[in-house]
């Protein structure tokens, strides 16, 4: 049998109820194969499964604009022996959905950093190349063997939250990794960018299942639950018709 390997996320806030966090330990549950620790990081524990391992947020490790706690959290589980985590660690945001087996996330490269490469709107793309940034909703980094990640951050922390520098925080991730690999694109797929139709067939055509695809991300809006039933938007390039077939997979 596979060694065990780790899922963290992470909630906060109000926008993502303890309902995403079960959904996720769900679809993990039936999508990987070898044993696994999840754990998630919250203040706010009511209502998550008994499965899932609930770690508060640590300390402010410094950063001043940004608020606590914060995206940057992604840079400070990084540090050896966050959590007593050990081994291959997979970083997975709330806000999407599995579609099929997870085991490649872990199989795949071993030993080194993994994330998305970034998705840059059509028409930004139409004049350049894929600037190379990385996108954090799913990164993959060795837990006990990642501690420069973490004191790159400490060593650069005001650089990291001055979007002058960087705009985002997966943008001083992507630095911070020094050496990354991209997932490969088939494997991840954004529904903003791949999945629901541009404007204006997005007001016609529902989104379509996307062939291939391991994980679906839902940055931005609409979230999983709004793609099922449909999502009007504030603009009516965002709207979205409805989806179905996103609850086959968004469930418990």
């Amino acid at each position: 049998m596979a060694d065990r390997v780790n899922i963290i996320c992470m909630k906060w806030g109000t926008r993502y109820p303890a309902h995403y966090v079960n959904v996720l330990y769900r679809s993990i549950e039936r999508n990987l194969s070898r044993p696994f620790r999840f754990i998630c990081l919250t203040n706010h524990p009511a209502d998550l499964l008994p499965e899932v391992e609930i770690f508060p947020f640590p300390p402010n490790p410094g950063l001043v604009s940004s608020g606590w706690p914060s995206v940057f959290l992604k840079l400070v589980m990084t540090q050896d022996g966050f959590c007593g985590l050990q081994g291959p660690t997979l970083f997975l945001d709330l806000d999407l959905v599995i579609l099929d087996s997870i085991d490649d996330f872990f199989d795949y490269m071993p030993g080194k950093n993994c994330i998305i490469h970034n998705w840059w709107e059509r028409r930004k793309q139409l004049f350049g190349k894929r600037p190379e940034i990385g996108n954090s909703s799913i990164f993959r980094f060795e837990a006990g063997k990642s501690q420069y990640i973490y004191d790159t951050f400490m060593a650069e922390i005001e650089r990291a939250e001055n979007r002058s520098i960087f705009v985002t925080e997966q943008h001083f991730l992507t630095y911070a990794m020094k050496e990354r690999y991209w997932w490969p694109e088939t494997w991840v797929r954004s529904f903003k960018f791949n999945v629901r139709p541009p404007f204006p067939l997005n007001l016609v055509v529902p989104p379509r299942k996307p062939k291939g695809a391991k994980i679906l991300v839902f940055h931005g809006q609409p979230d999983p639950d709004d793609a099922i039933t449909g999502y009007a938007g504030k603009k009516i390039h965002h709207r979205v018709l409805p989806a179905p077939w996103v609850a086959e997979d968004w469930k418990l």
